[in-house]
């Protein structure tokens, strides 16, 4: 039965999924509050009725229906309904450059994603960090997954970025205790905001350098006990800086990083990262990963190629901690210890390693389950921990490990494959 089901839809496109998923949020923010009140929902499900149902388990039934009538129903129909003139479009969208296939499907997906956040704040701070988890994930897959080595400073990096743009856009934007009223008018900050990134970046490259140049001279468990001691010195002397509130924190960031901002950084991050790892360097890292021997005898310069997808990682930790301080409007050095580095870890390895797909599955799915999980409060870190060691035991390199990322092939049209079945 299921291999009927699944067959009946193996001809849908993406385009099918992402107009169903589209018309989808649509009822729910035109007619959510109506179907809620029939239904005897206090509201509209914030996530798709995991927290209603731990919540008040008496209103399982309600809440299922919910998410049944307004995503399930629609989106299995509508995408079954308009895959042939889906299919039709995509394939004549291939007679020219991919890149307007490309740019059609992403906005797709950004007008499903505004739509649905757009029913409330929660979802938009939920969204917001989970695209943010997506990108340190994807950074730290660089060096753990397909560089093969296991490091443990990303917190760190992040923390470098956050301050770093946070420095930034208070000093010139903003009016702050720590540093007056601000240099610049307030009007040029949202056109300025990239560059703060773009610092926060290159500062967190820059710390990354100060410790690839000589720990990169040891391997395995050494190079994790001194990317962790990196960690802890950037979290201490952040502490001991007054000039950017000491253990208080640093606040009166500006609002810039909106949901189409962090979305066209998590789309570049995942963009550019993909490209970089499918490039001669991210097969060099692979060299590199399965023997450094037979890849230095192969003319590879594994130091360089090393420190080069190290900086590269921490770059776009970095930029991600930029977004992280701007979206809280808050950042703090406890923030950056040792359960951010669970966190970060826990989704590269849950994902899977060597895999753009798996990050982005590792960083969504413990995001939103995490969240979905509330709740239950302790029981929480009962559940999820459980759910990696089982993960661990029959999955030992993730859930989708070792796949490449391929738009294209992605995109395409179905019914050719089809037809050749």
């Amino acid at each position: 039965m299921l291999k009927k089901l699944r067959n009946s839809f193996s001809h849908v496109p993406l385009l099918s999924w992402l107009l169903g998923a589209l018309i989808a949020v649509a009822l729910e923010y035109y007619l959510g509050d109506a179907l809620a009140d029939v239904l005897r929902l206090p509201k509209i499900p914030v996530l798709f009725g995991f927290v209603i149902m731990l919540k008040k388990p008496l209103l399982i039934p309600s809440a299922l229906v919910f998410v049944s009538l307004i995503y399930a129903l629609p989106i299995s129909v509508v995408a079954r309904l308009s895959a042939s003139i889906t299919n039709r479009l995509v394939a004549w969208l291939f007679k020219f450059p991919t890149i307007i296939s490309v740019v059609i499907h992403i906005g797709f997906l950004y007008a499903i994603l505004h739509l649905w956040s757009d029913v409330s704040a929660y979802r938009v701070l939920t969204l917001k960090l989970t695209m943010i988890a997506i990108m340190v994930t994807l950074s730290l897959n660089v060096v753990n997954g397909y560089m093969g080595e296991f490091s443990c400073s990303h917190p760190g990096f992040m923390a470098l970025g956050a301050y770093a743009a946070s420095v930034f856009t208070v000093l010139f934007f903003a009016k702050d205790k720590l540093f007056g009223p601000a240099i610049l008018p307030e009007a040029l900050g949202p056109y300025m905001f990239p560059i703060a990134l773009i610092i926060g970046g290159l500062v967190a490259a820059l710390g990354a350098l100060a410790i690839a140049i000589p720990s990169f001279r040891t391997r395995g468990d050494y190079l994790a006990i001194i990317s962790l001691a990196f960690m802890f010195i950037v979290k201490s002397m952040i502490e001991n800086l007054e000039v950017v509130g000491g253990p208080r924190g640093l606040s009166s960031q500006p609002d810039y990083a909106n949901l189409p901002t962090v979305f066209l950084w998590t789309v570049a991050c995942v963009w550019i990262i993909n490209n970089f790892v499918r490039s001669t360097m991210g097969k060099a890292l692979n060299a590199v990963r399965d023997d450094e021997m037979a890849a230095n005898a192969m003319t590879v310069n594994t130091r360089k190629t090393k420190i080069v997808a190290f900086l590269f990682a921490a770059f776009w930790a970095g930029v991600a901690g930029g977004l992280f301080a701007h979206v809280l409007r808050y950042v703090n050095p406890g923030t950056f210890g040792l359960q951010k580095l669970a966190e970060v870890l826990a989704m590269v390895y849950f994902g899977g390693l060597n895999s753009v797909y798996g990050s982005i599955v590792g960083a969504v799915s413990l995001s939103m389950l995490s969240e979905a999980l509330r709740p239950l409060e302790i029981f929480k870190w009962i559940i999820i921990p459980l759910l990696l060691i089982l993960v661990m035991i029959y999955r030992p390199t993730g859930l989708v490990a070792f796949k490449e990322f391929d738009v294209k092939k992605l995109i395409k049209p179905k019914h050719k494959q089809e037809k050749e079945v």
